[in-house]
């Protein structure tokens, strides 16, 4: 399973826009809160998100949807983070963290650190309201309405000569490598945007796109659009203000690395990056060379 997908949770969109059944939501003796401190999530003994009876006199609380029919709600604790922050924490939990629960902390982070960062009206400047159970905030000057945003950017693997080209930032943990990536533009296709992001970082002239899968991915707030694409040759000129370094990684040294292969050329992406599991499906649907 893809990272940050899987929730078992029905959004209850139809929920949204009554105060009486959203109050009669947050009333509900079965009702449960996930309260993220700095945006990280509260996990139990086991490594589990670590719910809490819901209080309803609490106003700062979005409703997240039904959870095996009980309502489920998140707020935050004020604490001012990064969006894009992950402490090494926050990576040890996920790394044991339910798959589902993955999905459900990482919608629950994306929509409040949203909230904490869109408090004004984009159209007039005055302050706004939360509206639709958390789904919206409404400014009462000017009656804009306005709702969470989500940031396409495309990932890819590039492949040459049964080889896939791999490349890592230097803020990344040494050794490690991933696929390459950047936010698609206004006025841009998914094909365009992988092409002119591999020419950028890489200077390497690609054709033959193809989509494999999407992701959610709330660092802070972005959809993953993995694909893979052909090279036309194997020079490779990096851009040194997006790369630190890339090279041609052969299927031994992906299937090493997947592995955890202490002798591995590379560290693998995480398990919960797309990434890993463009990796993955590489490996699984292209023959040896």
């Amino acid at each position: 399973m893809i990272g940050f997908t899987g929730a078992r949770l029905d959004r209850a969109d139809h929920e949204r826009d009554d105060p009486a059944i959203l109050a009669q939501a947050m009333a509900d003796p079965a009702a449960r809160l996930l309260l993220l401190t700095g945006l990280e999530p509260p996990v139990d003994a086991t490594g589990a998100l670590a719910w809490v009876p819901m209080d309803p006199t609490r106003g700062d609380a979005v409703l997240l949807g039904r959870l095996d029919g009980a309502p489920v709600f998140a707020a935050g604790d004020g604490v001012a983070t990064a969006p894009a922050m992950r402490s090494p924490t926050l990576m040890a939990a996920l790394a044991v963290m339910p798959a589902d629960q993955v999905a459900l902390y990482g919608t629950a982070r994306s929509l409040l650190d949203w909230h904490g960062r869109h408090r004004f009206c984009a159209n007039c400047g005055h302050p706004t309201d939360v509206a639709r159970g958390g789904w919206a905030r409404k400014c009462s000057a000017c009656n804009a309405q306005h709702f969470p945003r989500t940031d396409p950017v495309v990932i890819m693997l590039v492949e040459h000569g049964g080889r896939v080209l791999l490349g890592r930032q230097p803020s990344w943990p040494a050794g490690r490598y991933s696929a390459l990536a950047g936010f698609v533009e206004v006025g841009e296709s998914i094909e365009e945007a992988v092409a002119r992001e591999v020419m950028e970082e890489a200077g390497v002239h690609v054709t033959a796109v193809r989509y494999v899968a999407s992701q959610p991915w709330p660092f802070p707030s972005q959809l993953m659009i993995a694909c893979i694409a052909d090279a036309d040759y194997d020079t490779i000129r990096i851009d040194a203000t997006e790369l630190e370094h890339a090279f041609w990684a052969t299927r031994d040294d992906v299937a090493a690395a997947l592995s955890g292969d202490p002798a591995a050329r590379f560290i693998a992406p995480p398990a919960h990056a797309i990434a890993r599991s463009l990796l993955t499906h590489w490996m699984q649907t292209t023959g040896s060379v």
